[in-house]
């Protein structure tokens, strides 16, 4: 859901929205498919919670440049997309605050979640969680990480202007980020454990065209090394089981996300890797408990299909909640 080592509050002495006892919708979750769901929301009247761990935008606000967003034909960096969003659910009455949800309740009616300790109760939950970067698993990854070992190019790119730096990962990412870490770096020598390249062609050939460029194409990270900071990484040749020493600075990851579910296991239903099964309606296992974004079971994870999932999610919200307020009147009557 964003950036590590990020922290924030709540309440009236940051600024921010206070908490309240009770809301129609909470949505967990401020990338771009819970943003979309809170502006939905929020636009259909109702009181909408948007909860986000660390940082407003996600995945997606640590992108340097998203091309293939429609509307902006000369791309759009993902803060300023995330930004804009943000001031457009805000605009229509959501609230967004920093905090961490500690625990849910998700059956019956209404739900409940313990956010920063405090009780809140939700007639529908929305669940946007996002994915995390995979890590390498790797000795030196962790003794090194924020010490030469990134997973945001954005974040810490400029950092290493001048320098040398592998990037682990050739899928769409790796390529992407790889070009914008070019911008800043001496060199980049690229690590892919596939024999082949699975990115768009379009980076494919942005990156050949860069002279400063190495390709280890079925090669794995097997060790990281360094002293205070990163000075090399150990790859292993998957074909002759040959192993070399690169020097390198810097050391980017790009190799897969795993989904933000910790938290609902035992609650609702995910597949074998993590994520939440829904239905066409975006509905999970559990009435009046949806999802969006790429948390969820499904083949293509951008941020127009986020997008897409958020209005989803919220329109289902909406209608669940209609006809749960309808189903009250009429035993009131009865």
């Amino acid at each position: 859901m964003g950036l590590d080592g990020l922290s924030f509050s709540i309440g009236s002495e940051s600024g921010e929205a206070k908490i309240e006892d009770s809301y129609d919708v909470v949505i967990l979750g401020a990338g771009p498919a819970g943003l979309t769901a809170a502006i939905y929301t929020s636009r259909a009247k109702l009181k909408t919670l948007v909860v986000e761990k660390e940082a407003v935008g996600g995945e997606a606000a640590a992108t340097d440049l998203i091309e293939n967003y429609p509307g902006f034909p000369e791309g759009v960096t993902g803060g300023d997309l995330a930004q804009k969003m943000e001031e457009q659910a805000k605009r229509f009455g959501a609230e967004i605050v920093f905090a961490d949800v500690e625990s849910v309740e998700l059956q019956g009616n209404p739900k409940s979640l313990v956010i920063n300790g405090k009780r809140v109760e939700a007639k529908a939950v929305i669940i946007a969680t996002g994915t995390s970067p995979r890590e390498l698993g790797v000795p030196g990854e962790k003794e090194f990480k924020g010490r030469g070992v990134s997973y945001c190019a954005t974040c810490d790119a400029p950092i290493f202007a001048g320098k040398d730096v592998a990037v682990i990962g050739c899928g769409n990412s790796g390529l992407q980020e790889g070009l914008y870490i070019l911008k800043f770096a001496k060199s980049a020598t690229f690590v892919e454990f596939l024999p082949t390249i699975k990115a768009e062609k379009i980076l494919q050939d942005r990156i050949k065209a860069q002279p400063n460029v190495t390709c280890l194409l079925n090669h794995e990270v097997v060790e990281i090394k360094g002293d205070v900071m990163v000075n090399a990484i150990v790859v292993r040749d998957r074909a002759t089981g040959e192993t070399k020493e690169i020097p390198v600075q810097g050391v980017f990851v790009y190799i897969g996300l795993l989904p933000n579910t910790e938290l609902f296991k035992g609650k609702i239903e995910l597949n074998k890797w993590g994520y939440i099964t829904v239905d066409r309606k975006l509905q999970t296992s559990v009435p009046g408990v949806f999802a969006a974004g790429d948390v969820i079971d499904k083949d293509v994870r951008q941020v127009a299909t986020a997008v897409g999932d958020g209005a989803t999610a919220a329109v289902s919200a909406q209608s669940y909640i209609e006809e749960l307020e309808a189903a009250e009147v009429q035993a009131e009557q009865a």
